[in-house]
């Protein structure tokens, strides 16, 4: 029986093909639910905001190249999307 007070967990709908990424990431969408557009938050290390996507995605297995991120400093990032009520983090790395 579930508490009132826990928390939701949320399946993950998306995985990244390399949590280290150079120019672009690349997303592979593996339990999508409706219609609902895909929301991606692109976060450095102190929590600003660098870049957002906002795109539709009907179908699992669908993929996704999230370019033109060749210009952000080197260092740690978090990714944060959401899709519709479902919502999941990524830890990334951006290198030489």
């Amino acid at each position: 029986m579930g508490n009132d007070n826990e928390p939701k967990l949320f399946p993950m709908f998306a995985k990244v093909k390399s949590s280290i990424f150079i120019d672009a990431l690349q997303l592979q969408f593996t339990a999508i639910k409706g219609y609902y557009p895909l929301r991606g938050v692109l976060k450095d290390d102190t929590g600003s905001v660098c870049r957002t996507i906002e795109r539709k995605i009907f179908r699992d297995m669908e993929e996704l190249t999230w370019s033109g991120l060749n210009d952000l400093p080197y260092g740690r990032y978090t990714l944060e999307l959401s899709h519709g009520e479902d919502e999941m983090k990524m830890n990334l790395v951006k290198r030489v």
